[in-house]
């Protein structure tokens, strides 16, 4: 499957590394135009370089802004007035006692993690829908069927993002814009990696670490490992390309078997 997306303008947002790097990089590599969001000038302009150096040939272009603010969403806008393809990336997580959750915590989750999501959308959507062709992307995770006691309010904040996916598809009916959720599983990341050595003992080789982790606290998982942030980027190219029209309204999976159902 040839995939090609040369013409086509994307934002990744927080997309400065992680899963959102690889995403940014994986659409560059089919031909895209890629704009980098993080919150600060510095960050994306690294970003930025290291991309266009792993990648040579690739087009990534500077769209910082902090996305949780109205302000940070216009300023982002404002760099890249146009989008094809937006993925929303952007996602904070960590563990906290559920019983010690305070309401602003609970509203920074919402805030970050959703609210963000929705800024971009109405702020792109309707150009998308005008032009009859675009794709809108929310980064979901597993976390939003299988509620993790550790952080239920993270949990609480990718079940929105789930609902605002499904209802921005029907905003879309009939105009050849899809829009759709990404379920990811639990994937190798620099921050996962933090929050594995919360949860586990702190004096364990990383591969020792990981399995640990997965055995005593993602024991679902069907592959027994994290998954890689590549992993994740090829099912988010598959579906901003023309071979995925037919999907939209979706929560596509990219859990390693780690949800225990049939269907999200």
């Amino acid at each position: 499957m040839l995939i090609d997306l040369t013409g086509n303008t994307a934002l990744v947002t927080g997309s400065t590394q992680g899963i959102g790097a690889a995403i940014a990089s994986g659409l560059a590599r089919a031909g895209a135009r890629v704009a980098v969001n993080g919150r600060t000038e510095a960050s994306v302009a690294d970003a930025v370089e290291r991309l266009s150096r792993q990648d040579p040939g690739t087009r990534f272009v500077s769209a910082p802004g902090d996305i949780a603010t109205d302000e940070g969403a216009e300023r982002v806008v404002g760099a890249v007035p146009r989008v094809d393809i937006l993925v929303n990336n952007l996602g904070i997580f960590g563990a906290e006692d559920a019983l010690t959750i305070s309401d602003d915590e609970w509203r920074r989750y919402f805030e970050v993690n959703v609210l963000s999501a929705v800024r971009m959308i109405r702020s792109y959507l309707p150009g998308m829908m005008e032009r009859s062709w675009g794709r809108v992307q929310n980064i979901a995770s597993d976390s939003a069927v299988v509620i993790p006691a550790e952080m239920i309010h993270y949990g609480m904040s990718k079940t929105a993002l789930l609902a605002v996916s499904r209802g921005f598809a029907k905003e879309a009916a009939g105009t050849g814009v899809t829009v759709n959720s990404v379920i990811a599983g639990p994937t190798h990341t620099g921050g996962v990696e933090d929050f594995v050595y919360e949860l586990v003992d702190k004096d364990l080789p990383w591969d020792e670490a990981q399995r640990a982790f997965m055995r005593e606290h993602r024991p679902q998982s069907l592959i027994q490992r994290l998954i890689e942030p590549d992993e994740i980027a090829n099912m988010v190219v598959y579906l901003s390309s023309a071979f995925a029209s037919a999907t939209t309204g979706g929560a596509v999976r990219v859990d390693g078997g780690y949800v225990d159902s049939i269907l999200p």
